[in-house]
């Protein structure tokens, strides 16, 4: 026979488990100081509320809470350009732990001063999860971050889920359109692990 607490448990995983894609989840703060998530809004006399909205490219599909809740608070995003095996691999390694993320591409001079901006440098792949920044992929080190920003050890990612296309970490702007025209050539790997344009493997 199942204790009153247990059955609390598994009416509280229940409710958040039935959280969808192209529902909002809502963060925020109440009086008491107690932190409160849902996919409904909080009270008007709340001020300060965080949300995430996964409807974009997946509307209707359930997104299990724990990890919608781990990409609402720590979201990551992935520096890549191409010619970049660890870019590559870093991208497999995100897919295959069922890690939402973002992808930023590095092609245009624009796209390097983003890169340096954000970054610092020109190493890549630039791995963010929420605060963190980590240059170069290694998946031990990758994971610990995953595991502390709360992501499931476990993918939970549903098979359906379909990831963002990638974005110029500079995006396209009308009066900047001209420039962006004049894009880098892909560079060619070296055994010195280097490319033309500085970027660093």
């Amino acid at each position: 026979m199942a204790r009153v607490g247990d059955m609390k448990s598994i009416l509280f995983l229940a409710l958040f488990l039935s959280i969808t894609a192209h529902a909002e989840l809502y963060k925020w703060v109440d009086a008491s100081g107690m932190v409160n998530y849902s996919d409904s809004p909080p009270p008007a006399s709340v001020k300060k509320v965080a949300s995430k909205n996964y409807a974009a490219e997946n509307p209707g599909l359930v997104l299990p809470f724990e990890l919608a809740k781990a990409a609402s608070d720590n979201p990551v995003t992935l520096y890549v350009s191409e010619n970049c095996v660890p870019c590559s691999d870093g991208r497999t390694f995100l897919k295959e732990n069922g890690i939402p993320f973002s992808e930023k591409t590095i092609v245009t001079n624009e796209d390097i001063d983003k890169l340096k901006q954000v970054g610092g440098n020109t190493q890549l792949p630039l791995f963010i999860v929420g605060s963190i920044q980590l240059h170069g992929f290694e998946a031990n080190q990758w994971r610990t971050n995953l595991t502390q920003a709360g992501y499931p050890e476990k993918n939970l990612l549903p098979k359906e889920y379909l990831y963002p296309a990638p974005q110029p970490a500079a995006p396209v702007t009308a009066n900047k359109e001209p420039e962006r025209k004049n894009k880098i050539k892909p560079s060619v790997p070296t055994t010195t692990n280097r490319d033309p344009n500085g970027f660093q493997f």
